[in-house]
């Protein structure tokens, strides 16, 4: 269901007022816009800085000058997906990115602009709220303010996993517009003491109504806190960060649904294994390429940009531009009979080989992340481009990895085995394959591996797992193509972007760069 409408709404601000000579017929006075400093101090109107703080959740897909999904953007860099398009010049960044060969005038800049973007709109409802106090429930400011600082923690996490050494503030700058440049642990440190704080507040409700669907809640909050701890090693933390997810595992009102890949059609949205979704819609969307609505509109490009270049009628799926295709090896390190496999990957050779319709793009392999397939019916109620308003909701955490981040915790931790071993096995016997006996973090990074193919986190749990040098390799013998670079540790965070030094003068280019 997406009945949030915080994701649909374009909330434009063009706030001033032009005052000239003392002569009164060259003075002018808007009758319809507000200063900013009179404008945010209603409870309407500061509601409104809120919708305008979660709207950078879509734009990852395409904000109108790059395509950045994120989920992807973190894959091409790990072990199941290439880059792919027309050519390895075709989004040329991509490619950089996937050999780790990424360079500042060259790279992905469109996650460093959305993302901190969303900072300052996150900021910006935080200022709002504490000026206006008298005008809000207590209710209302605690709820508010603490969605906008789960909201910041996320966008910040982002910008610190890419990124790593980047500008950080709370509060929002003024000219000349230059933030302190923290290193990437000082960033982590920051961040992860605010989240700990809002946390405790319990302020956010740990499930929304059908209204609301599309909100942080406080267990997006805990996943959140989990893989920024995890990510970052910080053995201090991991107890907290396990009591977070034993919240999880003991409400009834979130468990695993029986069917995997239920949870990838539209009816599986917002289901009891889903703790957060970034919302899109098809219905009536009006995004379109020429219609300056790119980074409004909630319908998503995704589907189409990572999809075959052919539309299959019998699968009722459109021509897609062939971005992302899923390797052979991915496919068949799934035993036999793991509902995972067709679940996660859509298969199209049947319908391509020895097709003379069909021409095959770039690194084509015949699989695609079918997590994420652009079937028609997903974008029929489309008024704009019926390319870039597919309906397919963005997962970011489901209850499966609350079970898998409580696995790997209670190892590391010197928990109960049985209990991590029963918790890998309850998302293994959902699969349809065998249980294990006494598992290793191992063998919880491995069943990761399985689950979430497709979904964005692969990279980061080789590189925290320290098994990015040794899985990461150069090679151009897996399925007859891959990188021609191999990781290494100054590869961990991408280049900030040339467009953002020659902003700052104050800023350093990460190392390697």
């Amino acid at each position: 269901m997406k009945n949030f409408n915080i994701l649909a709404i374009g909330l434009l601000s063009g706030l001033t007022v032009m005052t000239g000579c003392k002569d009164s017929f060259l003075e002018v006075e808007s009758h319809t816009q507000d200063f900013v400093e009179t404008y945010y101090t209603t409870e309407e109107h500061i509601s409104q800085s809120l919708v305008a703080a979660y709207s950078p959740m879509e734009w990852n897909d395409w904000n109108g000058s790059q395509y950045n999904p994120q989920n992807v953007m973190s894959d091409i860099m790990g072990d199941d997906i290439y880059p792919g398009g027309q050519s390895a010049t075709d989004n040329q960044y991509w490619h950089l990115m996937a050999n780790y060969s990424a360079i500042p005038t060259n790279c992905m800049a469109g996650i460093w602009s959305n993302m901190y973007s969303g900072v300052k709109r996150s900021n910006d409802l935080i200022k709002y709220a504490n000026e206006s106090r008298d005008v809000l429930t207590d209710a209302e400011y605690n709820e508010w303010t603490s969605e906008a600082r789960v909201l910041r923690a996320y966008y910040y996490n982002m910008l610190w996993k890419f990124y790593g050494n980047i500008p950080f503030y709370f509060e929002n700058l003024s000219a000349p517009f230059f933030a302190e440049q923290l290193q990437a642990d000082q960033v982590y440190e920051n961040v992860i003491a605010d989240l700990e704080e809002v946390l405790a507040l319990k302020a956010l409700p740990t499930k929304w109504d059908d209204d609301n669907l599309g909100r942080v809640n406080l267990y997006t909050g805990y996943m959140l806190y989990a893989e920024m701890v995890m990510y970052q090693n910080d053995e201090s933390r991991y107890q907290k960060a396990l009591g977070y997810m034993n919240e999880i595992i003991s409400d009834s009102e979130y468990d695993l649904v029986a069917d995997y890949a239920s949870i990838w059609e539209s009816t599986g949205e917002w289901s009891s294994e889903s703790i957060f979704e970034v919302n899109y819609t098809d219905n009536m969307s009006v995004r379109g390429w020429g219609s300056g609505d790119a980074i409004i509109a909630g319908g998503t490009v995704f589907p189409r940009l990572c999809g075959c270049p052919y539309a299959i009628g019998e699968l009722g799926t459109d021509d897609g531009w062939g971005f992302a295709p899923v390797r052979a090896a991915t496919w068949n390190m799934f035993a036999e009979g793991d509902t995972r496999r067709e679940g996660s990957i859509l298969d199209v050779r049947a319908y391509t080989e020895g097709n003379s319709e069909f021409t095959p793009r770039y690194e084509n392999t015949g699989f695609w992340i079918g997590k994420y397939y652009a079937y028609s019916k997903n974008v029929a109620r489309a008024s704009g481009d019926k390319q870039l308003n597919y309906n397919n909701n963005l997962r970011i955490y489901r209850y499966a990895e609350t079970l898998l981040n409580a696995a790997e915790l209670l190892l590391k931790t010197g928990g109960a085995a049985s209990t991590a071993t029963d918790y890998v096995n309850r998302v293994r016997t959902r699969a349809g394959v065998e249980a294990l006996s006494n598992v290793t973090v191992d063998d919880v990074l491995n069943e990761r591996h399985l689950e979430f193919v497709g979904e964005g986190k692969r990279y980061w749990d080789l590189v925290r797992s320290g098994k990015a040098a040794s899985v990461l390799v150069a090679s151009n013998e897996i399925d007859g193509l891959w990188r021609n670079k191999a990781w290494t540790a100054d590869k961990k965070y991408l280049p900030i972007p040339y467009t953002e030094l020659a902003a700052d003068p104050n800023l350093t280019q990460n190392p390697g760069y």
